[in-house]
C-alpha cells in the first residue's frame, strides 16, 4: 500500500467533532403552561433588537432548552414579515446554541423566549452578532 493512501477509517478516526446545528422538533416550546410560566416568572436579558426571556434549570441537564420565537404583530402587520424575522431568529439561534452549553456539555437554561423589538427588518448578521452577545451575557450570569 502506497504511504499517500488512507484508509477511510483512519480518516474518519482524526476528524474533529463537529458541532450538530439541528433544531428539532422537540426543542420548540409549545406548551402554553410553560409559556405563561415563562413570561411570568421568566427573568430578562437584553440586547437591542432581541430580549429574551428564561427559566434556569434545577440542575444542568444535557437536554437542550425549549425555545420560543415571536415578533410582535404591533410593530409588523404583514405575516410574511414576522415569519421572515422568526427564521432569521431561529437560524441565529441553531447555529449558537452551542454557546449555552457549560464546559461539561449541560444546558442550565430550561426554556427561552426570544422577543423581537425592533421595528424594522435587520440583516441576519447582525441579528446573529446580537444573538451571540446576548448568550456569552447569559452564560457570564449564570456561572
Amino acid at each position: 500500500m502506497p504511504h499517500n493512501v488512507y484508509n477511510s477509517q483512519s480518516i474518519i478516526d482524526h476528524l474533529p467533532l463537529t458541532i450538530k446545528h439541528n433544531f428539532p422538533v422537540n426543542e420548540r416550546l409549545k406548551s402554553k403552561k410553560v409559556i405563561q410560566k415563562l413570561f411570568s416568572k421568566g427573568k430578562d436579558e437584553f440586547v437591542f433588537p432581541l430580549k429574551i426571556k428564561f427559566l434556569l434549570q434545577q440542575a444542568p441537564s444535557p437536554t437542550p432548552p425549549q425555545v420560543l420565537f415571536t415578533v410582535p404583530k404591533r410593530n409588523f402587520k404583514s405575516a410574511v414579515d414576522r415569519n421572515a424575522i422568526k427564521r432569521l431568529l431561529k437560524e441565529a439561534y441553531r447555529l449558537n446554541k452551542h454557546l449555552l452549553k457549560d464546559k461539561a456539555g449541560n444546558y442550565k437554561v430550561a426554556t427561552i423566549g426570544f422577543v423581537y423589538i425592533a421595528k424594522e427588518k435587520l440583516p441576519f448578521d447582525r441579528i446573529q452578532r446580537k444573538t451571540i452577545l446576548i448568550f456569552e451575557r447569559f452564560n457570564e450570569k449564570t456561572s
